[in-house]
């Protein structure tokens, strides 16, 4: 079995969806960036690309690449599985946290973990989420973060 750990953070900005797991949430704001800026989605990628030894987002769904505009952090997701699967790995599972002030994700996070286990290959996916309590640049509502660890294990 192999680990991987995946971190991301985008700030809050007007005229963007907010996308988190696939889901898509009614808020006044929404995560800026190349893709579509999910952040849950892009911490799943990162570990694990990490835990398969395979780089990180950035090296295989650049931000200067027009494929890339606005695309579907699921997708990427999908094809990042594809290359585990490829390298002889598959997902045992996964454990994330959403990092926001804002909104309160209770109620999505049941969605967000179906979206992620349909991609994933596995029900055991766990998204939780956390409030910084106001502390920090996330806190004060600049931003959402999101970490996930993930263990593969050879096909």
């Amino acid at each position: 079995m192999r680990v991987g750990i995946g971190y991301d953070v985008h700030a809050l900005v007007a005229g963007r969806p907010l996308v988190l797991g696939g889901v898509r949430i009614e808020h006044p704001t929404g995560l800026d960036g190349y893709s579509d800026a999910d952040v849950l989605t892009h911490a799943v990628i990162d570990a694990l690309l990490g835990a398969a030894g395979l780089g990180d987002i950035g090296t295989h769904f650049p931000a200067d690449d027009p494929q890339f505009k606005n695309a579907s952090s699921l997708r990427m997701l999908e094809r990042s599985v594809a290359m585990l699967n490829d390298a002889g790995y598959r997902v045992v599972n996964v454990d994330c946290i959403v990092i926001a002030q804002e909104p309160r994700l209770h109620s999505h996070l049941a969605a967000m973990n179906s979206n992620l286990a349909s991609r994933l290959g596995t029900v055991d996916v766990n998204v939780k989420g956390k409030s910084p309590e106001g502390l920090g640049a996330i806190g004060h509502g600049s931003g959402i973060a999101a970490q996930a660890v993930a263990i593969i294990d050879e096909t």
